[in-house]
């Protein structure tokens, strides 16, 4: 199976406003819409990809196929917030573009997991990562290096890589320690294994202990535990079932 980690940054609207609290801004005030601005992203534990509009004669264009191209070889894709920024974004300039949707693909998106079932004092990446002592915190920055950035300076280009880069390397981190408590996760098993042998859904390993059932209303259901990710997993057949009667 193909995991694509991914992480995008992009260009702030630029529009005129009257104030500086509680604006409404109308699409009459709006002078630049928001564009991708670059992107960092890695199959499994393949080097990292960094891609960059300043980069090259056609390099928002460049950046774009890049990233369809990487989009519609995975069969996976783990991003934080993605499900309602990166992915909406990413759609949007491949539609601007005159670009196909690429392969359909699953998607995990950690920040919702941390939404749904933790609660850490921020639920954003850097204070997840802090206490999960997985990293000391992120890169420290502000709008200043946005506006470097688009101001053509090489150093907050650089630190804007490094910053976008940081992000895919902590989804890599951070994947596996969560991907017991992932609900809906894709079926690992059905990618990397033959079907012969019982394997783990959500990382197809095969040291897996029947421990139990799960009782639904259409009947009983054996329960396992993966011996080495921690998920549970249930089986397809049932082992027993209760008439249905006419309430």
């Amino acid at each position: 199976m193909r995991t694509l980690f991914l992480d995008i940054e992009t260009t702030p609207h630029v529009a005129f406003i009257w104030r500086l609290f509680q604006e409404n801004v109308g699409p009459s005030q709006l002078i630049e819409p928001s564009r991708l601005l670059c992107v960092a992203y890695a199959f499994d534990d393949e080097p990292m990809r960094f891609a960059a509009e300043w980069q090259g004669k056609q390099g928002h264009a460049s950046m774009v196929r890049n990233l369809h191209y990487a989009l519609d070889e995975a069969d996976v894709v783990v991003h934080y917030n993605g499900t309602s920024f990166d992915e909406k974004h990413l759609n949007r300039e491949f539609l601007q573009a005159g670009m196909r949707p690429p392969s359909p693909y699953a998607t995990i998106d950690i920040y919702r997991t941390i939404k749904q079932r933790f609660k850490f004092a921020s639920s954003k990446l850097e204070q997840v990562a802090k206490e999960l002592e997985v990293r000391d915190g992120k890169i420290k920055v502000d709008f200043d290096l946005w506006r470097g950035v688009m101001n053509n300076s090489l150093q907050a280009r650089g630190q804007m890589m490094e910053y976008n880069k940081e992000d895919v390397e902590l989804l890599r981190t951070l994947y596996p320690i969560l991907r017991p408590w992932i609900k809906r996760h894709p079926n690992v098993a059905l990618y990397d294994t033959d079907g012969e042998e019982l394997a783990c859904t959500r990382c197809a390993s095969t040291t897996v202990q029947r421990r139990g059932y799960v009782l639904t209303a259409a009947g009983r259901f054996p329960k396992f535990q993966c011996l080495s990710c921690g998920g549970w997993s249930r089986g397809a057949k049932r082992v027993s079932t209760t008439p249905l009667r006419e309430a």
